[in-house]
């Protein structure tokens, strides 16, 4: 069936981090085109560099990707099929105005967005309710990236859309990614945005709160970057943790990195399904993490990884200090609920269903 379809993606595409969603569009496109659909790709950037050269770009230039694509629509001759969004905010009238200029266009809007970890403020509940009311109808199939996604959707917008409200796990490529086979290092990694929600800043009072000799033993490489990345390497500064904490910037590579460690740091406050997780997990290293989000739909606790509650900096820094001391450690390998469960061929052949049943 030659169908036309466009995804329009809320995304920076950057040639210095390629990672899982990067992975998901390039494999998507792939097994698309094989059945004959033709995919146009909106991005609220594009970088011209090879990992994306199979793919049809249409780029916002960082300006708003949403009104880029309804400009697109409305000025030239093209007519999509079904319309696909990652990252986009759900029920806004977006949606409504894409079906005003195709009213037959099927529209599938995927959620990748993290709640708040206390939740939404009352006004803000209240405004998802009336635009649940008022623009859910536009959008054909929500899909939601964890069990704790489709929960928050029905939370958000009204229990009413449990009929077109689907999961779809994230995925991962596991082909790509090197297994640990040393379990002693005592180094320890994240890989992170590194922004206030992912709860960074919590990981260095931690480690400034460990006695000396702990902190002698630890090496922690922070690969990723963000607005608050001056203030966290501040942080770092003023405790005097420089030997101990470093900050690696952005990596197209983290797929060869994860072997090197023995832990995946995550003390995040906000998450839907952590792909940082699965990746990790995928390389034979366990995962530190809280327990927000969809992260124990993956983690559980002292078999693939620990678990601390978000925001508890002394039952992280007891973690830490367990495993240092050699009273915590995890031996199996932890790699295969991912080869079984959470591979990015799962989610393509997924996402591709879906297409086939709209």
């Amino acid at each position: 069936m030659n169908r036309h379809i466009a995804i329009v993606c809320n995304y920076q595409i950057k040639p210095d981090r390629i990672g899982g969603m990067d992975r998901f569009f390039r494999a998507f496109n792939t097994e698309a085109e094989k059945k004959e659909y033709t995919i146009d790709w909106f991005f609220t950037n594009s970088e011209t560099f090879e990992f994306y050269t199979s793919l049809h770009i249409k780029s916002a230039n960082n300006q708003s990707i949403e009104s880029f694509f309804l400009n697109h629509i409305k000025t030239t001759p093209v007519i999509y099929d079904v319309v696909i969004t990652h990252f986009l905010e759900l029920c806004t009238s977006f949606y409504k105005n894409v079906k005003e200029v195709n009213s037959q266009t099927q529209i599938i809007a995927v959620d990748h967005n993290p709640r708040p970890y206390k939740g939404y403020p009352l006004k803000k509940r209240i405004k998802n309710k009336i635009k649940g009311l008022l623009y859910s109808k536009y959008i054909d199939v929500f899909v939601g990236v964890s069990n704790y996604t489709k929960k928050h959707i029905l939370k958000d917008y009204g229990a009413f859309l449990n009929t077109k409200t689907k999961v779809i796990h994230n995925g991962i490529d596991t082909s790509v990614f090197e297994q640990r086979t040393d379990s002693n290092t005592n180094k320890f990694i994240v890989a992170s945005h590194l922004r206030p929600s992912k709860g960074i800043q919590d990981l260095i009072e931690a480690v400034n709160g460990l006695d000396t000799s702990l902190q002698n033993k630890l090496h922690i490489d922070i690969f990723g970057e963000g607005p608050i990345e001056q203030e966290l390497q501040n942080q770092v500064a003023s405790y005097n943790l420089q030997s101990v904490i470093y900050f690696k910037g952005s990596s197209s590579n983290l797929n060869t990195e994860f072997k090197h460690y023995s832990y995946l740091l995550q003390p995040t406050y906000m998450e839907c399904f952590s792909l940082s997780i699965l990746e990790s997990l995928s390389a034979n290293v366990p995962v530190i993490t809280t327990e927000v989000g969809g992260n124990l739909e993956v983690i559980t606790d002292n078999e693939n990884g620990f678990v601390f509650t978000a925001g508890d900096v002394n039952g992280l820094q007891q973690i830490i200090t367990d495993i240092l001391t050699n009273n915590k450690t995890i031996n199996l390998d932890v790699s295969k609920l991912i080869k079984d469960k959470y591979t990015i061929e799962k989610m393509v052949n997924q996402h591709l269903n879906l297409l086939e049943c709209i």
